[in-house]
């Protein structure tokens, strides 16, 4: 043991000191975070140039009630209130007249106009669009004929599009009511939104048995478990993923060869994962401290899930050391830096796996598929922190089953890794097999 410390001491300090780990302290936030600040970026500065729409109105009906309804939501949204600062660009519009014919030749023209940025887009508005059943277009595999179409030059998020959807949808509302014979004054109240409050659920207070109703809540509230993730992942990412290329280096430069005389190669490895958790602890120490300081001064410590904090360190250790042994067997079994990259990504993929996963077990934190996921050891770390950390919580024997299993799994993938490094630490010029590897890791 004390051999162990003492190497992974060495290797800690080294690290540490070097200007690489300081500079990777602010590196790693902005390359994970960099996505969240360009979009606040770009979010406080917009494109607030009016967007010119072009409508072409088949139904002769519709184009007036569509400007209509453009105008109400510009006059809604354009401007902040209390500043009247712009913070949206205008939709202006324009009519064309319908030409004669199957209007080819009209929707290249405004095409063009499209294209040399003159207008934003189009829209054409087919008689279709006024009825209650459309009809089937025989022509098209008996889908339904075109009804409203926008006709743009932007990819597939198109902000033009979606801002558009409620004003025509709004205008062909008013049309069908009015044809039914409602007032205006009628139409303004049929079509009237009443806007949903997002409520926290009611709680029955254990000391004094008050009910504490609920509070309103705006998104912020998924703010910490997503933080609390992406910090778990990137603190392990950035901790493993060179231990992979390290230790494939120092075994073409012989250097193991060397240190075996004085250490054995469990040995040599456990020191390894243990300087590696070293600097995760360092890291996640910095990163933690870091963000209290920062919310604080923005008077939003409350985010800030303290009781969730151990179970943070716990998941972190776990998953470092998992990770970590891995890595250093698959090192130790690639012969050049090429062979660790090819493998690069069987590493990563227990890391990176949970976040294609995100959405489904925010949108159903206690569902099926999102306590299954959690409770298989390679995903329980981020996926049981992230369920713990939503407002819906988790049944309080999840995280200690979870964390039974990744303790379970982080003990038998350890063992399994010291017999590939003992094994795989000495030999040169062969290219790593799965089946030599797993064979290893079961006869040693």
């Amino acid at each position: 043991m004390r051999k162990i410390l003492l190497m992974a001491k060495r290797d800690y300090l080294e690290s540490i000191r070097a200007k690489s780990f300081i500079l990777g302290l602010i590196v790693a936030p902005l390359l994970f975070g960099g996505g969240f600040l360009g979009i606040a970026i770009i979010k406080n500065r917009p494109d607030l140039r009016d967007r010119r729409i072009a409508i072409v109105d088949r139904t002769g009906a519709a184009a007036d009630l569509i400007i209509r309804a453009a105008r109400e939501k510009n006059d809604e949204e354009v401007y902040a209130k209390g500043t009247h600062r712009q913070v949206l660009p205008r939709y202006v519009f324009e009519t064309v007249a319908p030409s004669a014919g199957d209007g080819k030749e009209q929707r290249v023209a405004l095409s063009d106009r499209v294209r040399s940025r003159e207008l934003a887009a189009f829209l054409e508005i087919w008689p279709e669009a006024l009825q209650v059943e459309p009809k089937l277009d025989a022509e098209n595999g008996g889908k339904q004929a075109a009804r409203v179409a926008i006709y743009s030059n932007s990819t597939g998020v198109d902000n033009t599009r979606n801002w558009l959807r409620d004003p025509v949808n709004r205008a062909l509302r008013r049309l069908h009511l009015g044809r039914l014979g409602v007032a205006e004054d009628g139409q303004e109240v049929i079509l009237q939104s009443v806007p949903l409050s997002a409520m926290s659920l009611p709680v029955r207070d254990a000391r004094t048995g008050g009910v504490q109703d609920g509070k309103k809540t705006d998104g912020s509230e998924i703010a910490a478990p997503l933080g609390l993730v992406m910090l778990l992942t990137m603190i392990v990412m950035v901790g493993t993923a060179p231990m992979l290329s390290a230790v494939t280096e120092d075994k073409g430069q012989r250097i193991f060869e060397m240190l075996l005389g004085l250490a054995t190669p469990f040995e040599l490895m456990a020191a390894r994962v243990l300087a590696a958790l070293g600097r995760a602890l360092t890291s996640s120490a910095f990163y933690i401290a870091g963000a209290i300081l920062v919310l604080q001064g923005m008077s939003m410590l409350g985010i800030v899930p303290f009781g969730l904090l151990p179970w943070f360190f716990v998941y972190l250790i776990a998953h470092v050391i998992m990770l970590c042994s891995f890595a250093a067997a698959l090192g130790a079994a690639c012969s050049s830096p090429q062979d660790a990259q090819n493998l690069a990504v069987v590493l990563v993929a227990p890391i990176m796996i949970p976040y294609f996963l995100l959405v489904p077990v925010m949108e159903s934190p206690n569902g099926t598929l999102s306590t299954v996921i959690s409770l298989i050891p390679p995903f329980t770390p981020p996926m049981m922190l992230l369920r713990q950390a939503l407002p819906g919580g988790v049944a309080w024997w999840q995280p200690w089953l979870g964390l039974v299993l990744v303790i379970g799994w982080t003990i038998g993938g350890t063992f399994a890794a010291a017999r590939i490094f003992r094994v795989a630490i000495l030999m040169q010029g062969q290219a790593p097999k799965l089946r030599e590897m797993m064979r290893w890791a079961v006869k040693g």
